[in-house]
């Protein structure tokens, strides 16, 4: 199909399109496609050729496509983009006019995924040029895939099985890394919720809900519900096909620092199978107690950690650091009224020059709330009063790899 002529390509999109073959159509209108780089097929101008073949809207999504193409090549995204956008506006109309029908499912997901990409692309144009703002084309087409969304979603008139609600996850997929781009993660909440509450939510593939989960538990990292973050990351773990060394790697990036943060330390075959050894230290670290190679290790991945996006949970990690380094003066003293001085002793060893007594018992009454030493403070005395029987609760768990 790469060098086919005009109307070749013409004539197949037509028969596809009146035989409803949904895959084909999308094909047709793909960026992934070999035919976009056919310069037959890339128009500055194809308008008066598509609308001998076909009627609106299908002119000026044939018309869109080819002039795309025409944009793409020559390395204009805003072009491009613009091309992108009147396609997806055109394919809206055409969808949303399709009742009793979802054949043109396919099609809806490649137009999304192509227009967030020329989004994408056409923002870092603008800023080279010093034009709009940032993230200013992703929003707009954000707003066309929303209207899509809500195509969708609100589709209740046909059986289950030919439902436009199939196609609810694939948008919000796409949505969700638009979201995350422009740091407007507060829009995720009404998707989500539309998914809770669809009889399609445990029914779309597993390819849409890994991504749906992995997008989800990233989010919730950010609203602190680190529980909720462990169980959508690791369903994304397990269910990504074990082929996809670099989506699993993606999914640990994130699901590792929450399960540390939850006293779960990885193993060290992991952290080599997915090339993750930033986080080898830093787990030693975390076990020994030791707050010293904490600071060193993420000052040294500090770059790393922060284009990560988890830089400022895996600072988090002190707080474990400290449970272990005062479960360690503990056992060396084995004794169960402990001094709060002998703590603010050890944290001043470890390099935090500036702790007293005061930050030390702040510090514990903050682990014996969460659970993570069983014992009380006795602040006339100034000591610790661990329990006798398992006072530094442990919390074990494994990442099937």
């Amino acid at each position: 199909m790469a060098q086919i002529s005009l109307n070749t390509y013409l004539q197949k999109f037509e028969s596809a399109f009146e035989n409803r073959d949904g895959d084909n159509v999308a094909v047709l209108l793909s960026f992934r496609d070999p035919h976009i780089s056919n310069v037959r097929l890339q128009l500055e101008k194809p308008e008066t050729e598509c609308e001998k073949w076909f009627g609106p809207p299908l002119d000026e999504i044939v018309a869109g496509h080819l002039k795309c193409c025409w944009a793409a090549a020559n390395h204009d995204f805003i072009e491009a983009y613009n091309c992108q956008y009147i396609v997806m506006q055109a394919f809206s109309k055409l969808f949303q006019s399709q009742k009793e029908e979802n054949w043109a499912l396919p099609i809806l997901y490649t137009l999304s995924l192509d227009l967030r990409v020329f989004a994408a692309n056409a923002d870092v144009q603008l800023m080279k040029k010093n034009k709009g703002k940032p993230g200013e084309t992703l929003e707009k087409a954000a707003e066309v895939l929303m209207g899509c969304f809500r195509i969708c979603a609100s589709d209740n008139r046909a059986q289950l099985e030919d439902s436009k609600k199939w196609g609810m996850m694939s948008l919000i997929n796409q949505l969700f890394k638009i979201y995350f781009k422009i740091n407007k993660l507060h829009l995720c909440k009404p998707l989500v919720r539309a998914i809770d509450s669809s009889p399609l939510k445990d029914r779309f593939s597993v390819a849409q809900m890994v991504a749906y989960r992995y997008h989800v538990g990233r989010k919730a990292i950010f609203d602190s519900d680190y529980k909720t973050a462990e169980d959508y990351l690791t369903y994304a773990f397990q269910k990504c096909h074990k082929r996809s060394k670099k989506n699993k790697k993606l999914i640990l990036i994130y699901l590792l620092p929450v399960k540390m943060l939850l006293g779960h330390m990885p193993k060290m075959s992991l952290l080599q199978k997915y090339n993750l050894m930033q986080f080898a230290v830093l787990s030693k670290a975390v076990i020994q107690g030791n707050l010293k190679l904490l600071t060193e290790s993420l000052k040294s991945n500090e770059g790393y950690f922060i284009r990560s996006g988890i830089y400022l949970i895996l600072e988090k990690l002190k707080i474990i650091t400290y449970r272990n380094l005062i479960k360690k003066v503990a056992l060396l003293m084995k004794v169960h009224q402990l001094p709060i001085s002998a703590f603010t002793a050890a944290f001043k060893w470890m390099g935090e020059d500036e702790m007293d007594d005061e930050e030390m018992q702040c510090i514990i009454a903050n682990l014996i709330y969460e659970d993570r030493i069983k014992g009380y403070l006795s602040y006339q005395h100034k000591k610790l009063v661990v329990s006798k029987q398992n006072a530094f609760p442990s919390m074990p768990a494994k990442i099937k790899t």
